[in-house]
């Protein structure tokens, strides 16, 4: 009985959402109607669908697939899922710190947080995981193992780990805290006069943090600010309306919402005198800033405050609220899109109107409005922001895809630790053509093949010299040609061991310093940190890009 009555709640959920619809639209019929249908659907097929089935399960699966008809940032987040969800929002949650990852049958600890139980208890990066308590991790899921080493700040777990060239079976004992992962994992000066500040997240807090490095900054000298929101997926509104303030003046319009519900339209405007008013400032931004990178830079470039670098942001012009469910469920769900300062929204894809195959396509080139910054710069919407100066970064090649994949530079690194060497200056450490030597010879029996493009593209177009038949014509010209582009691991490794070699250098510097230390080792090889900081020191240059008005600086 107690399971054929599961499938009211949900359906309670859903007339509460529709509830809310017909304040909107006179569609009550509609919404009704389909409901019971729903209803009286679900109740027919777990009475007599011939294999038991999970309600909670089937329910939750329908639930999905009709958010995911909307757009992918609408999800329903079951009471399960909250501490989860809460991760995402706060960068907070109950366990040890560290990053894993499979390895075989098992799991490895890849990243340890410095300052957090895992790291303070002596786990290191290369450490498979053997036993967490009474659970063994063989052949186990990453998400459950992830899910036991996670709990109550507090509560003690027992681990046993296997630690490359270290014979016997290592036991730690580890006692949970709550960790919070931080925003900015790293800032310091890149010279005597400009201060660098990397932001990876938009949690809570992340804006105090960073007018604490501002503020740091400042008092060792800074003259000038790099904000670095590279690969910042983005996260709280109010948190990218509070940074943005540090660089803009009080009353300044930052961002503003637009939604079906009229009430819920807010301006959001700097409440405070900035931090470093008028200092010069740079940003950072790739394809993986979104949402509040976004607004930041975004709203810094219509301000014309600060130059924007790198290369177009991912677009996500449209904001979520959470709204409580029955039984601690919630629903992340879409209910406005934002606008920065100039009037522009960036979303780049439009969720409203999808193909008929069901995919969703980016805002046509015609639909596309110019607008303008403070300045009278040209700015457009429709797709992101497109930096002031644009930077592409360079390619990385299939050896080192291949190398990273397989997990080889991360296993030469172990093995660097496990020799005794160290890192004294995380800055300024280099991989030594002695070094790569031994790297090289590290890789003597390893096993990391991978195929170039053109080659697969060269098979390719045998198959449809097959099916033509002029296969047996052209023969030995193709046997040339896949001769001659039939790699070269031993030479790939000599042409591409500039990148290799920062790869190297990054992750063994990691095992010393962790992730500050992994990123100020980057930073010394980083060509839009020199442009940034090329940009900052020439006040001319700085002031032309601000304020050079022509209709072709953004559209491209």
């Amino acid at each position: 009985m107690k399971k054929k009555l599961l499938w009211i709640a949900p359906i309670i959920v859903l007339l509460g959402i529709g509830v809310l619809t017909t304040s909107y639209k006179d569609n009550s019929f509609e919404i009704v109607k389909h409901i019971d249908i729903y209803s009286s659907l679900f109740r027919e097929l777990n009475t007599y669908y011939v294999d038991e089935i999970d309600p909670g399960k089937v329910i939750k699966t329908s639930i999905d697939k009709m958010l995911e008809s909307l757009d992918p940032y609408t999800n329903y987040i079951p009471e399960s899922d909250i501490e989860n969800y809460r991760f995402m929002t706060t960068g907070n949650y109950g366990g040890v710190g560290a990053l894993i990852r499979k390895h075989e049958d098992r799991v490895m600890v890849t990243d340890p947080y410095e300052g957090f139980p895992a790291q303070t208890a002596g786990l290191k990066a290369g450490d498979v995981l053997l036993q967490i308590d009474d659970f063994d991790t063989k052949d186990k899921s990453l998400e459950d193992v992830s899910e036991k080493l996670k709990g109550q700040p507090g509560t003690v777990i027992n681990v046993k780990i296997r630690r490359p060239g270290v014979e016997q079976v290592i036991e730690k004992q580890i006692e949970r805290k709550e960790v919070h992962v931080p925003a900015v994992p790293y800032y310091g000066m890149l010279d005597n006069n400009v201060g660098y500040i990397n932001a990876s997240n938009f949690t809570h807090k992340v804006a105090e943090d960073v007018k604490d490095a501002l503020l740091d900054l400042k008092s060792q000298g800074a003259k000038s600010y790099v904000l670095d929101l590279r690969g910042n997926p983005g996260g709280l509104l109010n948190e990218a309306v509070e940074m943005t303030n540090f660089f803009i003046n009080k009353g300044e319009l930052v961002v503003y919402t637009k939604g079906k519900v009229k009430q819920w339209n807010k301006e959001y405007h700097a409440q405070k005198e900035p931090v470093i008013p008028n200092m010069p400032l740079a940003v950072l931004v790739n394809q993986g800033s979104a949402s509040a990178s976004e607004i930041v830079s975004g709203a810094v470039q219509d301000l014309d405050r600060g130059v924007i670098l790198g290369t177009r942001t991912f677009g996500k012009g449209l904001v979520q609220t959470t709204r409580p469910l029955s039984y601690n469920a919630q629903l992340k769900i879409t209910t406005a899109k934002y606008y920065i300062p100039s009037g522009r929204c960036i979303q780049a894809l439009d969720y409203s109107n999808r193909k008929e195959d069901g995919s969703v396509g980016k805002i046509p080139d015609s639909l596309v409005t110019k607008y303008s910054t403070k300045n009278g710069r040209a700015v457009y919407d429709g797709g992101g922001v497109l930096p002031d100066v644009e930077i592409e970064p360079s390619g990385i090649s299939k050896i080192t895809i291949s190398l990273l994949r397989k997990s080889l530079i991360f296993d030469f690194a172990t093995q660097y630790v496990i020799s005794g060497d160290s890192v004294t200056d995380p800055a300024n450490f280099g991989v030594s053509d002695e070094l790569y030597e031994k790297f090289i010879a590290f890789l003597s029996d390893k096993s990391y093949d991978y195929k170039l493009r053109s080659v697969a593209q060269l098979e390719e177009f045998e198959e449809v010299l097959k099916q033509e038949r002029y296969n047996e014509i052209v023969s030995d010209e193709i046997k040339a040609l896949r001769e001659k582009l039939k790699h070269d691991k031993e030479k790939d490794l000599i042409t591409f061991q500039k990148e290799i070699r920062e790869l190297l250098a990054e992750e063994i510097t990691s095992r010393f310093y962790y992730q500050k230390g992994r990123i100020q080792n980057a930073l010394e090889t980083d060509p839009m940190i020199d442009s940034a900081v090329a940009i900052l020191g020439n006040s001319q240059r700085y002031n032309r890009i601000l304020t050079h008005v022509t209709d072709s600086t953004q559209k491209k």
